[in-house]
């Protein structure tokens, strides 16, 4: 099979691999979609790639991508039907854990109380590729209404989006403001929308201010054309401030204003990962009571919950992609990418 491998100093190769055959408890998806997340970005230019910037990685060459959809096609021994079925339809939450301890056991492999096992698609091997290797208990069944397209982006942007949104306790009569419209962001858009919040959505891109309108923003703010951001979400909310906010940028100053421009008793909350944010304790917290959430992307429940709600209210997440291309194409299709001026892109086989 092909695979794309991340080789720092944005350059890529697509390589030749051995079929993955499933062992105990494992299976082999067919992939049918694997969507480019900004966070690949980070293996895609470092010089020396995920190993690097930290990572504990396996002998030899990774395949990239973890935002996988496909179909089962090969069930390893003891696998429970009802976990997994030649021919499922599946979403891939993408880490492994020990998978019993209180976090794994409730679907947050990412938080494992042994360390992270593996990140698919940084690790351990991705959904860049024809097939995918990973234990059954990692699956999310994909809805039948939603396209695999969709369940790639559930499997890590969207579902991020979701995750924050659901520790902030977003309701419908709510403002937020949210920082940043790349696809987490705009992904945040379109769900507190759908949610019937009142948001108001950040950028520095008028591109991307024009497609947070298109996803349901009911404003819009350019920072880069702002003397006092704070100052006009305030204006924007009757002068109290927004209910809640969102951080999808890393920027330190994003990430201030999202903070200080919440009413009294907001919350804000933080997924841009990466840098550091300077804050007054007492004026932009204490004395304003303010809750500030850290989210790290989501469970498997909260994956399958998303999924439900996305296919219930015909929410139209394809739309985030702007891109489409064939796994031959990483080359160009990464260039794009990095350039940051798209919308999401997403392979599709």
């Amino acid at each position: 099979m092909k695979g794309i491998v991340f080789l720092g100093d944005r350059r890529l190769e697509l390589r030749d691999f051995p079929d993955p055959a499933p062992g105990p408890g494992e299976v082999v998806l067919e992939i049918k979609a694997s969507g480019m997340c900004g966070s690949d970005l980070k293996f895609y230019r470092t010089p020396g790639g995920a190993k690097a910037l930290g990572f504990k990685m396996q002998d030899g060459p990774i395949i990239g991508g973890h935002e996988p959809c496909g179909v089962v096609v090969a069930v390893g021994p003891g696998v429970p039907e009802k976990q997994a079925r030649i021919g499922m339809r599946a979403m891939q939450h993408h880490y492994r854990g020990c998978g019993v301890c209180p976090h794994c056991s409730t679907g947050w492999m990412q938080l494992c109380v042994e360390g992270v096992a593996e990140v698919y698609g940084v690790t351990g091997h991705g959904a860049h590729a024809t097939y995918m290797k990973c234990p059954a208990r990692t699956l999310v069944e994909l809805p039948d209404e939603l396209s695999f397209a969709t369940g790639a982006a559930i499997s890590c942007g969207t579902g991020t989006a979701w995750g924050a949104l659901q520790r902030l306790g977003l309701q419908g009569d709510y403002s937020i403001a949210i920082f940043g419209q790349g696809p987490v962001g705009l992904s945040a858009t379109q769900l507190a929308s759908a949610l019937g919040a009142r948001v108001i959505a950040l950028d520095t891109s008028p591109e991307r201010l024009a497609r947070a309108l298109d996803f349901g923003a009911d404003a819009v703010l350019n920072p880069a054309e702002l003397e006092d951001v704070v100052g006009a979400i305030r204006d924007l909310t009757h002068g109290l401030g927004a209910n809640l906010s969102l951080d999808a940028s890393s920027s330190p100053a994003a990430r201030a204003q999202a903070v200080k421009c919440l009413r009294t008793w907001g919350k804000a909350c933080f997924v841009g990962e990466g840098g550091e944010v300077t804050l007054d304790v007492s004026n932009d917290l204490l004395r304003k009571q303010v809750t500030l959430i850290g989210s790290w992307t989501f469970s498997t429940i909260g994956q399958a919950d998303c999924a439900r709600f996305v296919a219930d209210r015909g929410i139209d997440v394809d739309a985030l992609f702007t891109h489409r291309w064939r796994l031959d194409e990483a080359e160009p299709a990464y260039r794009l990418f990095d350039s940051q001026t798209t919308g999401k892109g997403v392979f599709l086989m």
